[in-house]
């Protein structure tokens, strides 16, 4: 339906009342359209001044993570001054001129591949935030301008890591591998290395020559990369967590190997972090987010936050921000060891793709989500064509935007505005360090942990307990060696009958040697190797 004057003469007040700029970074949060009381910020002041304390104490090196006893400190990343020790900027400092003149031999030809060709393509092999930071990074400021072509093993899936093997091709030999992984010991990485190093071996391609490690010092991987004689080693220190290294070597190596802007995107992360120190709440864009997602939620996370940039080369943001986010915030208890089970599910994909997909949900359906629209001012670094006369397509997109904007409001749906002026390395830095100094402020506002990540631990864990039966199940079934049924085979090695049936369908498909007889239910199905 179509507003009045007069509403639209309110929403107008509302914008100009609730609208922040940042005038010299050209960036700005518009929260007018979020649903909060007028006596929202008053009822909040108390919150947002102790979350801007508790971000102080951080910054200046607190222990915050204490289940770790380690510090947090990539704020400290893209300006060594904070960090609380000499020691510790001497490490920032260094490992960044490390990474960047490594990279920078690298083009020049100084240092060769192991076929004695300049370095083409990069292969980095990580999970988490090992991958997903750098995959952000490369995919948002890719040029055909790079000299390096990047590649991800970002999984265990054996599959997945063929395809990448075939998109590199022939230029194996001159594919830099980045192995990221802060202790050496998480599997997933750890199995991508050594496929990538069975690729090579199979080339006939000495690998040591194109290895890199990105792993803390005297971890599995280091202890590895020194056996094997392997071409660099880069630092990862135990105050930074996964999800928030993309700006240490997990992130900048990457960047530099691909020939990206590495300053600017440093730069632009600090400017934000300056802005976002302020305690004028009003006037802190990343405590603004934060205050949004309490209201919206309720404090409890009851709402999904859509992430919708509009803006192709953001496309990997909205997954990025479901690690960071859900994370940081998805908590079981709180700073008190109360359960609270807090968090905010996160979702999204790209403007305007999405109004020919689950827009529609958005704006008619079930209102459980606020969204978070991402504009980018300038369309194009080139001059795009007019689709119209005096149309171009970025005139269209920016169209979408407001209008899909408009569109929820009508239905009551909530949403944010944040705008950046035009997409490049500083631009990406600074809506980086944003939503990482939000999160921050979120965790004190709702009292949890932000920085721990139990439940991840407790995944790893539970695989471990699955790979140790599939071991008791093969030697029993070797031993056997007749058919035997899920019930049998858990009985005699002391596991869950379930656990043991989907064990055994998986070896079933992936084992010659293995033979099934099926029953008329999984407990007649019967299993045997030989």
């Amino acid at each position: 339906m179509a507003m009045s004057t007069t509403s639209q003469s309110a929403l107008w007040t509302r914008f100009q009342q609730y609208f922040l700029q940042y005038e010299d970074l050209g960036i700005s949060l518009d929260i007018s359209r979020m649903d909060f009381s007028e006596d929202f910020f008053t009822t909040m002041a108390a919150a947002a001044d102790q979350a801007c304390r508790q971000m102080k104490d951080l910054e200046g090196g607190a222990i915050a993570n204490p289940d770790e006893n380690r510090m947090v400190g990539h704020y400290w990343l893209r300006d060594a001054a904070l960090a609380p020790t000499p020691e510790l900027r001497n490490a920032i400092t260094s490992t960044k001129k490390s990474l960047l003149d490594f990279a920078s031999d690298l083009h020049a030809g100084k240092i060769l591949s192991a076929t004695g060709g300049k370095f083409t393509d990069l292969l980095v092999v990580g999970i988490g935030g090992s991958a997903l930071g750098p995959q952000l990074v490369a995919d948002a400021l890719w040029s055909p301008k790079n000299p390096v072509r990047p590649h991800f093993f970002d999984n265990t899936d054996p599959d997945g890591m063929d395809k990448v093997l075939a998109q590199i091709g022939a230029n194996l030999g001159t594919t830099l591998v980045a192995v990221i992984s802060k202790s050496g010991g998480t599997k997933e990485s750890r199995n991508g290395m050594l496929a990538a190093q069975d690729a090579f071996q199979k080339a006939g391609i000495p690998f040591a020559k194109n290895f890199v490690a990105v792993t803390g010092e005297g971890s599995e991987l280091d202890k590895v990369a020194v056996t094997e004689g392997w071409l660099r080693r880069f630092p990862m220190w135990d105050w930074v967590g996964g999800r928030t290294s993309v700006m240490s070597a997990v992130g900048l190596l990457p960047m530099a190997v691909q020939g990206l802007d590495v300053g600017e995107f440093l730069n632009g992360a600090a400017a934000m972090d300056a802005k976002t120190r302020t305690d004028d709440i009003r006037r802190n864009a990343a405590m603004l987010l934060a205050l949004m997602w309490f209201h919206a939620g309720k404090g409890r996370g009851l709402k999904d936050m859509v992430i919708l940039p509009y803006k192709d080369r953001l496309l990997l943001f909205s997954r990025y921000l479901q690690q960071l986010v859900m994370e940081s915030l998805g908590k079981e208890l709180d700073r008190d060891g109360r359960i609270v089970n807090q968090g905010i599910a996160v979702y999204g994909n790209k403007g305007s793709t999405d109004q020919h997909a689950y827009v529609q949900q958005l704006r008619d359906g079930v209102n459980n989500f606020f969204v978070t629209f991402i504009e980018v001012r300038k369309a194009s670094s080139s001059t795009p064509a007019e689709v119209e006369p005096g149309v171009t397509a970025g005139d269209f997109l920016q169209g979408f935007l407001r209008g899909t904007r408009s569109a929820l409001h009508e239905n009551g749906r909530e949403s944010l505005t944040l705008s950046i002026p035009e997409f490049n390395a500083f631009q990406l830095g600074a809506l980086i360090a944003l939503y990482e100094r939000a999160v921050g402020f979120y965790g004190s506002l709702v009292n949890i942990n932000a920085y721990h990540q139990p439940g991840v631990e407790a995944g790893k864990k539970a695989a471990a307990k699955i790979l140790e039966i599939q071991h008791k199940v093969v030697a029993f079934l070797k031993k056997s060696a007749k058919p035997e049924t899920a019930e049998q085979v858990a009985a005699s090695i002391g596991a869950g009958p379930e656990e043991v049936f989907h064990i055994l369908r998986h070896l079933a498909a992936n084992r010659s040697d293995m033979v099934v007889g099926n029953g008329r239910s999984p407990a007649l199905d019967t299993f045997q190797i030989g």
